[in-house]
């Protein structure tokens, strides 16, 4: 049982969780919390290291298990340890390290989600929980946007990570990308008065959707690539939306117009 606060391991995990360069170096990220741990067991995601304290419950366990089957090596950890290394009020007793691995985009894909800009990490994780929701086939991330496999864009993405593609990209990347994959993807740009109405806008075709930053909104870069802006009517008089809450109501706007 590990139970000094100095221990390397644990000095190495506070490292991965609160720098993204150490993140981005080791193509490393954490999670927390059973359920995370499940989803990440469930979906066969690599681990490097699991570790858990007394304290885990049933379902804890049971995860801790299926990791040491599959010969990811789990410690043990004091109850001390895991609270001075746990970014939750109340640790469940679980955490582990595991790689960061890019899922594939299919090679024809109709909807995808371009976010330029978005640096909350909180919102960024609501995105990517809503993305994964809406079975949007990618997210690229432009430059500006908050680290993806952040400890709380991870938490509030929920599991998003282990089913949707992330691509953090440059906008020549993003370009090429969009070119490679189809040639017949209408770009829509999210703007707060500009374009037509989204329930206006014929989403049934292969799409792409910028959605831009809270505070500036999208850039230069953003407007040059769009084919068509589109905007939320708001009755309500309301200068803007939370950004999470607009990509909610255009992804799910799309869901519609499809199924229907």
């Amino acid at each position: 049982m590990i139970t000094s606060l100095h221990n390397p391991q644990v000095q190495a995990i506070r490292k991965l969780l609160t720098q993204a360069r150490v993140r981005r170096q080791q193509q490393e990220f954490v999670i927390e919390g059973v359920r995370l741990a499940e989803e990440a067991l469930g979906s066969g995601w690599p681990a490097r290291i699991v570790f858990y304290t007394g304290q885990l419950d049933e379902r804890g366990k049971a995860a801790v298990d299926g990791f040491s089957a599959q010969g990811v090596a789990v410690e043990q950890l004091s109850d001390t340890v895991m609270k001075s290394i746990s970014q939750t009020q109340n640790p469940q007793g679980i955490l582990a390290v595991l790689a960061q691995k890019t899922l594939p985009i299919p090679s024809s894909p109709d909807f995808l989600l371009i976010l330029d800009g978005l640096r909350d990490p909180g919102n960024l994780g609501t995105v990517l929980r809503t993305a994964a929701a809406a079975a949007t086939q990618a997210v690229l991330l432009a430059p500006g946007c908050a680290d993806p496999w952040s400890p709380k864009v991870v938490r509030s993405a929920m599991g998003a990570h282990f089913h949707l593609p992330l691509i953090t990209q440059s906008w020549q990347e993003i370009r090429w990308t969009l070119k490679s994959l189809s040639g017949n993807l209408t770009v829509y740009l999210a703007d707060a008065v500009a374009g037509n109405p989204h329930t206006r806008v014929d989403f049934r075709s292969p799409l792409g959707l910028i959605v831009g930053g809270e505070a500036a909104g999208a850039g230069r870069e953003s407007t040059m690539l769009a084919d068509e802006r589109v905007h939320i009517h708001m009755p309500g008089g309301s200068e803007s939306l939370n950004a999470a809450i607009a990509t909610g109501i255009l992804l799910f706007e799309v869901v519609r117009q499809r199924a229907g």
